[in-house]
């Protein structure tokens, strides 16, 4: 009962996670929100770790390693998909592997939150380093594109360099928001996931395209399918006769 109490709620908490960081994600650059709330969640971890616990094993820190960097990949193309794209449609599609990933690599019970911080830190530097490369590069563009359009007239020189008009500060608040809540939603999967049965763990934590599908919906007015909501409430009622069992 606990397993599924706390793996369904982390999963629509995390829903709720992927709603704010496709929203940060279609105000700023995708993966600059992903870095954002990567850091975000790295520094609540880190002043939160020494009270939640946990044993710094090389095993463990390597798959929390590991994860980082497949962090960094994933969740920047899903908050870039969820920016373009209806949520409804896409983030239950990250829900097939979802279910299956937890049950292939698992880390230790005495690992605590470690593999979680590990997770953060590295997706957060990948990221970052990544975006420092990009900006150098833009930087270096633009510079070679002044120089060639030097001697144009001023109205074409500005629309040839001016750089695409974005919400800035709304961005970068939702993707700190995001990775608050993000931090939520993984501390409970993670317990979860060791307070029993792995099998519906997984499963139920799974469930996460409920929170962002439910959100996009009522927030976004999104268009949800009947057959979608068919599915919705059948899911839901799996999940409540898993905790029953």
């Amino acid at each position: 009962m606990l397993t599924a109490v706390l793996s369904l709620s982390g999963a629509l908490v995390f829903g709720a996670a992927d709603f704010l960081g496709g929203l940060a994600a279609r105000r700023v650059n995708a993966m600059l929100a992903t870095a954002v709330a990567a850091v975000t969640g790295f520094a609540i971890l880190l002043v939160a770790a020494p009270f939640l616990g946990g044993a710094w094993t090389p095993h463990d820190a390597l798959w929390g390693a590991f994860s980082g960097v497949a962090s960094a990949v994933a969740i920047s193309l899903l908050y870039a998909a969820l920016a373009i794209g209806p949520m409804s449609i896409l983030s239950p599609l990250t829900a097939v592997v979802a279910a299956v990933a937890p049950m292939l690599f698992q880390t230790s019970d005495e690992s605590g939150v470690v593999p979680l911080v590990l997770n953060r830190g590295f997706s957060a530097a990948i990221l970052f380093a990544v975006l420092g490369v990009l900006a150098l590069a833009g930087a270096q563009r633009r510079q070679a594109a002044a120089s060639e359009t030097e001697g144009m007239p001023r109205a074409s020189l500005g629309a040839s360099i001016a750089p695409p008009r974005t919400d800035a500060p709304g961005g970068l608040r939702l993707a700190v928001a995001c990775g608050v809540v993000d931090v939520a939603a993984s501390v409970l999967l993670l317990l979860g996931i060791r307070a029993g049965d792995l099998s519906v763990a997984a499963v139920l934590g799974a469930m996460y395209p409920a929170g962002t599908i439910l959100l996009a919906a009522l927030v976004l007015r999104e268009h949800v399918a009947p057959v979608q909501w068919v599915g919705l409430t059948l899911a839901l009622a799996a999940a409540a006769m898993l905790a029953l069992a």
